[in-house]
């Protein structure tokens, strides 16, 4: 990807966290929502797929992953609230796992301009999961569009760092 491109996704990112800042229980609802939606349309992608696949176990992992895409979509749309416990457990996961991936990319950038605000965005992501981790799940409806805001924001600081690291390597 170009360094441009990395600057924009960063800048989209930190405006996205802005919005949901301004309003964290709509961002929880609105990515619940949209999950919904990504689950039932991923799963109709696989029912379709079934009929292309060359192999007998190629169909029947379509169809299983149809089923699913299509039940876990459905039940998200359904149910909200517990949509959002749902997305909320799995948001807390996803964060751990990135902020582990973010400190090791950090450590591979040591001696850069980039080193401290990958690295920050790592701890930031893992302090983000333990705080989803011990509230679970009372403040789940709020905390998961403050805690996704703050993720986008800090999502993109460190790509526009990304970006310069980039800018400085083709200089050389």
């Amino acid at each position: 990807m170009s360094r441009t491109l990395w600057l924009v996704i960063g800048v989209i990112s930190i405006l996205g966290g802005i919005f949901a800042l301004f309003n964290p229980l709509s961002a929880s609802f609105a990515a619940e929502q949209l999950a919904g939606f990504i689950f039932l349309f991923v799963g109709i992608l696989q029912f379709i797929a079934l009929f292309r696949a060359p192999s007998t176990s190629g169909k029947v992992l379509a169809a299983l992953g149809g089923v699913l895409g299509v039940f876990i979509g459905i039940e998200l749309l359904q149910n909200p609230m517990q949509g959002i416990l749902t997305l909320t457990m799995a948001i807390a996961i996803l964060f751990m796992a990135t902020g582990l991936v973010r400190m090791v990319v950090a450590f591979g950038l040591k001696g850069s301009p980039a080193f401290v605000p990958v690295l920050l965005s790592g701890l930031i992501s893992i302090a983000l999961a333990i705080l989803i981790f011990s509230g679970y799940p009372q403040s789940s409806i709020y905390t998961l569009g403050v805690l996704l805001a703050i993720e986008l924001i800090s999502n993109g600081v460190s790509l526009i760092m990304y970006s310069r690291v980039q800018l400085l390597l083709e200089r050389h």
